[in-house]
């Protein structure tokens, strides 16, 4: 059953992935479904995401009984958890891993955020989730912070897929993308495979967010949109860079472009804003279950993006008339993004912690 404006999305290139995983989800056949009827080829998680669904219902209980009983706490219980999950859905898009040649159908689970300045620790985090979860469909999230850019280089280098994440503006994107490329220019002067997959994850409804109540109702919603229009033209300029041509010939493939916080937050705007709005060729929006099934039953796509760098920085000139720093406010959100990652995972191992004691006591 797949519907007019997700047809519309995937002949225009794009993947569609869902930004949520639960135990629920995968038990009731859900996810499967939207594989199905729905053309979802992937998904994304975060701790925020593992704390709600541990924290409602019982579905979890049980492993958490014997995990505890293994002696397992904390960081290493999380981990297996949610891998326990991620395995699942990665099996279910495996079909797709194996018809795409590994450039969609993948999974993702994020690093301790604990870790951004820590380089060598953010790899043996990475390297140590890539292995435990033996499958090559999944990505490890490191955030695109710029004491986090070594690691992400030093993981591609290593052969570790990584999805970056908590990207704002074009140049957090470029220098993410600079990572990326250095990581596999490294890997091909060593004479291995080029072929280390990544996405750059470029979050979008938090700039809308951030100004809405500091510029004339007319600029409202467009200013996440602008940005990322600026980030898919400094793309596209890339893959025609003779840079680019020289590693894709050595077999490296693209770092996707994926478009992340695509619910929107603005209740006077479409609930389906940032779906119709940002298809982009070889790109991924991963969508909150809630927007995937409204962009299933009334989306509308506006028409593939263009790579038009100038009309995208005149419409982020108008915000800047108005007194909104974007390249000040794309810091700050990436340093508030961070600081809440870090936030919702301790509150996630506190989660953890006080399920486990309350199950302990209840035995």
């Amino acid at each position: 059953m797949t519907t007019t404006a997700i047809r519309q999305a995937t002949q225009g290139g794009q993947s569609l992935w869902l930004d949520n995983i639960t135990r629920d989800l995968l038990d009731s056949g859900t996810l499967a479904r939207y594989i199905r009827e729905l053309s979802v080829t992937g998904l994304t998680s975060n701790p925020s995401i593992f704390d709600a669904a541990i924290g409602s219902g019982t579905s979890y209980d049980a492993a958490i009984r014997a995990k505890c009983a293994e002696g397992k706490s904390g960081e290493a219980l999380f981990t297996e958890l949610a891998l326990e999950d991620l395995r699942r859905a990665a099996d279910l898009f495996a079909p797709v891993f194996t018809a795409t040649q590994g450039r969609d159908g993948w999974v993702s689970m994020e690093i301790s955020p604990l870790l951004a300045s820590d380089t060598q620790g953010s790899l043996a985090a990475a390297q140590q989730i890539h292995t435990q979860a033996a499958r090559p469909n999944l990505f490890v999230k490191i955030p695109g912070t710029p004491e986090s850019l070594p690691a992400i280089e030093e993981a591609i280098f290593a052969g570790v897929p990584v999805n970056v994440t908590l990207l704002f503006s074009c140049a957090q994107y470029r220098a993410a993308l600079e990572a990326y490329l250095r990581g596999i220019e490294r890997r091909v002067q060593a004479g291995l495979d080029a072929r280390v997959a990544s996405v750059a994850s470029v979050f979008v409804s938090r700039w809308d967010a951030a100004v809405k109540d500091k510029v004339p109702p007319a600029l409202n919603n467009r200013l996440g949109l602008a940005v990322c229009a600026e980030v898919f033209a400094a793309e596209q300029a890339m893959l025609k860079s003779p840079r680019w041509r020289a590693l894709s010939t050595a077999g490296a493939r693209p770092q996707r472009l994926l478009w992340a916080s695509t619910g929107t937050k603005d209740p006077a705007a479409s609930d389906t804003l940032y779906v119709d709005a940002l298809v982009a060729p070889g790109s991924v929006n991963t969508l909150p279950e809630k927007t995937l099934l409204a962009f299933a039953d009334h989306g509308h796509v506006n028409g593939v993006m263009s790579a038009d760098a100038a009309a995208a920085q005149a419409t982020i000139a108008l915000f800047e008339r108005e007194g909104i720093d974007t390249e000040a406010l794309a810091l700050q959100l990436q340093s508030d993004g961070a600081e809440a990652f870090v936030k919702s995972w301790r509150q996630l191992l506190q989660r953890i912690a006080d399920k486990s004691a309350g199950l302990a006591a209840a035995r």
